[in-house]
């Protein structure tokens, strides 16, 4: 047994959870007042600052005066800071997001003297398969960490590997992160308590000494703690104070022989809570949206943008990372929190959404007013369908889109807008209250392009681009007032608009790059589409030759696929009880499903030739929620109808499925099932560099009962059927493997519940949070279900990159260069060749040495021995550089670069 014990202070700072942030940066204050003070009083002193520079930032933003002390302590090796920004929930973001965030807690510390080098992550909800890759690639040897660990480990480390093959070295806090509280109870007999800690617990320790974690949630250490283990050394125990990276590097002596390969998703020592995935879904979406938007301004700025805008991005991203605190985009706080996590990610979005916005502003002043530009913020040619609002075609005509190389393709026309904007009647005295309406030229968010006056009347004729020449308003207030004397009593007063029509137009878009079109007016009835089968539809079925629908009669729908695979019954919802928490599913001991419709419409909304769309109306009666005992579903029920919107375009292989409805029933889950030709026993979900493959149960024994619920980010696959996914999604495989069931909505109401039948130790307060219900809210998902039944799964459906065109749309802007100006060419920007190669991220960078290029990273997305990637653009010289951005290699390169990549590598690399 040992004889010896490591003491680490600490505490764990949850930014916000069940209070907000203000409030407990209030406690924060305070905590590390009180550490600040106990570490220059007592050299013995040592404290770990939770591993996120968070604390620290939220602190000296109070108490800007204490920098200095900070950094000293910091220099001295006596306060352990980052290397985080925060402690984030690693499966509710993307891996990109992880990479920003140990890039910016990096960054952060080393302004106060050095990051802690430890990989600490004390309290997370389980552990993604690439952790160990991230930190590895940052120059990180070691981690710390708690829950999802699986029951092979019997010591207290042990070799952490990412399906790469990188590893670290993993302290396994298997008593939690306060294990050392129990010891500190009594203060006078910490001797005795530590020996009975280490008899009980010593088959992990082997012959290194006992890691006591001092600390615990929002509270610093007694000042008196290194007193206290003074006393205890004195008395023959053999005693240190340590920071938890002093502990790993001069402490631990055995060598780890146990390996772990892959993501951490066990119950054996710690809940790790996993219906976090499913609950306020909202926050989800809010999360992938701002990703989405972020990402897209750093490609449009480093590509398109003579400005650099990186203090907006930093600014984005920011919010973005704080958002994924692990009781933050979780959902798990109180409602004021959660709409406090929804803002900030909401104010990420905005400020990202200027910065793209704004770099397209200089390629958009070489396309013609009466024209579109599009950029393409993936790093391969696509095409894709446009949606724009256009000048309405005369009647007996057709309109037509001509191309940057003078080619047209087909339009097809969805709606027509009203001409007639308003149509008023008044004396002729107000006349001069409508002249006020008007901006210059600008009225009702058009331009007036002409008007018409006579006695009695006043016409306006608007357009989004005016042709007719210059306009004065002084002009028309004169010859207004001169008219209204001349002729008195009732005028008319018409605004018209031109006839405007909502029209799609296919284009295809160079990798990273720009094209543009114009739609015009076209004496032909009908154009045919290009390269592709039209989409065409009927009253139930949709088709586009890559892949056909049909609307069965209980509303759910038959999927076959170019290859002749046939789903049925895609889109059965099954909605249950939920008595749960924020945390963890529960259903009723006497649960209803409901699974059948009490009513069914199918309604033709589009029929081609480029898109088709059909809407399926069913309406379910739902308990309005749990009866009074929590294990019954209530007998009111709710007629709720739910719309699917379904879709095929030309050119893809897929079906789009949009679903909504207004929610008006509580503790319950709603599942969108997708049943399987045959049952399988593993599927397969694509989320932060890796697809990560499950079987159909989990592994229990503490005190969680695990089920196989998983997360899954950019798509989910198994057997016959791949789904891609807007946002972070839970899944199960049900029914013996039978069916893939994706969660739309998971309502509850409390924080926490004392007694949950599938948890034994309450996760918080029981505080209500009646705002988790999503009562009063329409709940909408949008995905796309790829049927094939390749051998080779997710990767013979090409599932990588239908992903990243299912989630990022191209972008469109109008052009503000005079009307008659040509359509500029086509220009072409990165781009990267590689089979199921995902790009994370295209940015501008700055190095003070080498002054600015462009990072970009890339991830083999396969277990392949070699993945050979070409990267092209402008640039002629290219450097590897490490996760935090430091340079490894450089080399020449001019305009091309072939790299090979190992399985599952992630890969970045500084162009210039």
């Amino acid at each position: 047994m040992t004889d010896s014990a490591v003491f680490v202070p600490h505490f764990h700072w949850d930014r916000e959870w069940y209070e907000p942030f203000q409030v407990f940066r209030h406690r924060l204050v305070a905590a590390l007042d009180t550490v600040l003070e106990t570490a220059e009083t007592d050299p013995d002193f040592r404290f770990t600052v939770d591993g996120q520079m968070a604390a620290i930032e939220d602190y000296l933003e109070m108490r800007p005066e204490n920098r200095d002390r900070v950094a000293a302590l910091v220099a001295e090796g006596r306060l352990a800071v980052g290397p985080w920004l925060i402690l984030l929930d690693e499966f509710l973001c993307s891996g990109e997001t992880i990479v920003r965030n140990l890039r910016m807690g990096w960054a952060a510390a080393a302004e106060l003297g050095g990051a802690m080098p430890i990989g600490y992550l004390p309290d997370m909800f389980g552990h993604i398969a690439q952790m160990p890759q991230i930190l590895a690639r940052a120059g990180i040897e070691h981690a710390a960490l708690w829950r999802g660990v699986p029951g092979s480990v019997g010591g207290h480390a042990f070799n952490w590997r990412a399906p790469d093959g990188s590893q670290v070295r993993t302290e396994f806090l298997f008593d939690g992160y306060d294990n050392g509280l129990d010891v500190l109870l009594i203060p006078e007999q910490i001797g005795r308590a530590l020996g009975d800690y280490a008899e009980m617990t010593a088959e992990r320790w082997g012959r290194d000494p006992v890691l006591a974690m001092a600390g615990t949630d929002h509270n610093a250490p007694d000042p008196q703690l290194a007193s206290w283990l003074r006393q205890a050394a004195a008395e023959g125990r053999a005693i240190t104070i340590a920071t938890l990276d002093e502990y790993l590097r001069k402490h631990v002596r055995d060598e780890v022989s146990a390996v772990v390969t892959g993501e951490l998703r066990g119950h054996v020592r710690g809940n790790i809570l996993p219906g976090v995935l499913s609950v306020r879904l909202g926050l989800k979406q809010r999360m992938a949206l701002a990703e989405r938007t972020v990402d897209h301004a750093e490609r449009m700025n480093a590509l398109w943008s003579w400005r650099d805008d990186s203090p907006f991005l930093d600014l984005a991203w920011h919010k973005i990372i704080e958002s994924t605190a692990h009781d933050s985009v979780v959902g798990s706080g109180t409602d004021e929190t959660c709409d406090q996590v929804a803002a900030r990610l909401a104010e990420a979005a905005q400020t990202a959404r200027a910065v793209r916005d704004a770099a397209l502003t200089g390629p958009a002043a070489r396309v013609p007013s009466d024209g579109q530009l599009v950029a393409n913020p993936l790093p391969f040619g696509r095409s894709a369908l446009v949606e724009v609002d256009v000048v309405a075609p005369p009647e007996g005509s057709a309109l037509v889109a001509t191309l940057a190389d003078g080619s047209t393709a087909p339009v097809q026309l969805i709606s027509q807008a009203p001409t007639v904007l308003s149509d008023e009647r008044m004396d002729a005295s107000q006349l001069e209250r409508v002249l006020r309406r008007i901006h210059r030229r600008e009225l009702f968010g058009r331009q007036i392009d002409h008007y018409e006056l006579a006695p009695g009347a006043l016409v306006f004729h608007l357009a989004e681009v005016p042709t007719s020449g210059p306009f004065d308003l002084l002009i028309l207030r004169r010859e207004v007032a001169e008219a209204a004397v001349a002729h008195p009593g009732e005028w008319r007063v018409l605004t018209l608009e031109e006839a405007r029509a909502t029209a799609l137009v296919p284009v295809r878009v160079p990798a990273s790059g720009l094209t543009s079109f114009r739609v015009e007016p076209s004496d032909r009835a009908s154009v045919a589409v290009p390269s592709h089968a039209p989409a065409t539809a009927t009253e139930r079925t949709l088709s586009n030759g890559l892949v056909e629908v049909a609307v069965a009669a209980d509303g759910t729908l038959d999927v076959t696929g170019s290859d002749g695979t046939v789903l049925h019954g895609v889109g059965r919802l099954v909605d249950g009880g939920d008595r749960g928490d924020s945390y963890n599913y529960a259903p009723p001991a006497h649960d209803v499903l409901v699974s059948e419709p009490t009513e069914i419409t199918v309604e033709l909304v589009e029929n081609g030739p480029l898109r088709a769309r059909l809407r399926v109306t069913r309406v379910y009666a739902w308990p309005a929620a749990l009866s009074a005992d929590r294990d019954v579903r209530g007998e009111r029920t709710v007629p709720t109808p739910v719309e699917t919107l379904v879709e095929v375009r030309a050119g893809e292989p897929f079906v789009r499925v949009a679903t909504s409805f207004l929610n008006q029933s509580a503790d319950h889950r709603l599942r969108f099932h997708v049943p399987l030709p045959e049952p399988v026993t593993t599927s397969a979900s694509a989320g932060q560099f890796a697809v990560t493959e499950r079987g159909l149960t989990a592994e229990g024994g503490w005190g969680e009962y695990p089920l196989p619920t998983f997360p899954a980010d950019a798509f989910v696959s198994s057997g016959a059927a791949t789904v891609l996914l807007d946002h972070s999604s839970e899944y199960e495989l049900v029914g013996e493997g039978s069916e893939l069931a994706i969660t739309l909505l998971r309502a509850i109401g409390s924080i926490s519940v004392n007694i949950h039948p599938l948890r034994d130790e309450p996760a918080a307060s029981e505080i209500p949070v009646p705002g988790a219900q999503d009562l009063g809210m329409r709940i909408e998902n949008r995905f796309a279900v790829v049927p094939s039944a390749s051998a080779t799964g997710w990767r013979g459906a090409n599932a990588v990159a239908l992903a990243e065109e299912f989630r990022n749309d191209v972008l469109v802007t109008r052009g503000t260069a005079p009307a008659e100006a040509q359509l500029p060419p086509d220009t072409a920007g990165l781009r990267v060749d590689g089979k199921d190669v995902l790009v994370s991220a295209v940015r501008r960078v700055t190095d003070d040495e080498h002054g600015s290029g462009t990072e970009v990273r890339l991830t083999a997305m396969s277990d392949d021995a070699s993945t050979t990637v070409r990267v092209t653009g402008p640039f002629t010289e290219a450097a590897t550089v490490d996760l935090l951005g430091r340079t490894i290699s450089r080399s020449q390169a001019r305009g091309e670069l072939e790299l090979g990549l190992g399985p599952w590598e992630i890969h970045s690399l500084v162009l210039r």
